[in-house]
């Protein structure tokens, strides 16, 4: 049954129903409002039978969980680290709540006890997933809820972007490290992240036919975006690729499991912190930071730059470019000088 009430010289018009969110809305005569409130409780009444509110007393969030993970985790390029994610939200004990009992304070409470054992960037990813998967509950699966119940949980401040970039003598300190590893593709595969910006993924799915020496490029297939993209190659890039060039145009570059590579980074950043401690925080993302801020050194514009690097949004981009202020000292002292 539609409230209708006069409030501040305007009459005003509320229809609530099980299973849908209240829908309010303001007129300036009574008749108006009740006309108003006649139409929305016939479109309600039209989808009563496709919104049974007991579904939602039916329906696990357990269950739910599992149905995304089946029908949409598995076509996803990175559906091995959102597993592990749906792996964490079925140990919760919320994940046996039917969805009725799904509200913005128990995915509350769920943040602040996460943020207690992780940091904040992992818990925005936490929320993030779980947004999605009640969105795709409400619109695709039909699950008759009011509304999203993780849509309202206010997010931890997320974390500032990371300025990690190699320090002096880091580059030199790894490639020693390398010498004691009997395969040269983790030198390789060092130095090409520094000379392209390719991410670890991307090096690793990269083929020899990908590869054209003639035209100095390379065909990245796999990318995060889904978008793929073809980048030139420095003098440098040419040179390690040779190097190691094989007949097999199928063959991969870099025949390794991203597991084994992560492995062999870690163990040669820990042979390398003998002389340089401070690379144990050193990241393997951090060399694509590197080249980013080392083609906007070399003067390339942001359109070639994010050609590069494979970024659409140029903000993405410039929150991957840390520009040393101390490296730009002599250009504008130059520049001063000409003017």
């Amino acid at each position: 049954m539609a409230t209708i009430r006069n409030r501040n010289g305007k009459w005003q018009a509320q229809v609530r129903r099980n299973g849908h969110a209240p829908r309010s809305r303001s007129f300036l005569t009574k008749r108006d409002a009740e006309k108003w409130a006649r139409q929305v409780e016939a479109e309600l009444d039209a989808t009563v039978i496709a919104f049974d509110p007991r579904i939602l007393e039916r329906t696990t969030m357990r269950e739910v969980l599992e149905r995304y993970r089946g029908e949409v985790t598995g076509s996803k390029r990175g559906h091995a680290s959102e597993n592990k994610r749906l792996d964490g939200f079925l140990r919760q004990p919320w994940a046996d709540a039917p969805l009725s009992k799904a509200t913005p304070q128990i995915f509350s409470r769920y943040r602040d006890e996460r943020l207690r054992t992780v940091r904040a960037g992992t818990v925005i990813r936490d929320l993030g997933l779980l947004r999605t998967i009640f969105e795709t509950a409400r619109l695709e699966w039909d699950m008759p809820m009011a509304e999203n119940p993780v849509a309202k949980v206010r997010k931890p401040r997320a974390p500032d972007a990371r300025e990690r970039r190699l320090m002096p003598g880091e580059l030199d300190a790894l490639m020693k490290a390398c010498e004691a590893n009997r395969n040269q593709w983790l030198r390789t595969g060092i130095l090409l992240a520094v000379e392209t910006g390719m991410r670890r993924g991307e090096l690793l799915s990269l083929l020899w036919r990908d590869i054209s020496f003639a035209t100095g490029t390379l065909l990245i297939r796999e990318t995060k975006n889904g978008h793929p993209r073809r980048i030139p190659l420095t003098a440098k890039a040419v040179e390690l690729l040779a190097d190691r060039e094989e007949q097999t145009v199928d063959a991969l570059v870099f025949p390794i499991s991203a597991n084994a590579f992560r492995l062999c980074w870690e163990r040669c950043k820990s042979a390398a912190s003998k002389n340089i401690p401070e690379i144990q925080d050193l990241r393997f993302h951090d060399l694509r930071h590197e080249a980013v801020s080392r083609f906007f050194e070399m003067g390339l514009s942001v359109p070639e730059v994010a050609l590069i690097s494979g970024h659409r949004d140029p903000r993405m981009l410039f929150r991957y470019t840390h520009l040393r202020a101390e490296d730009i000292v002599s250009k504008i002292r130059h520049e001063g000088a000409r003017a």
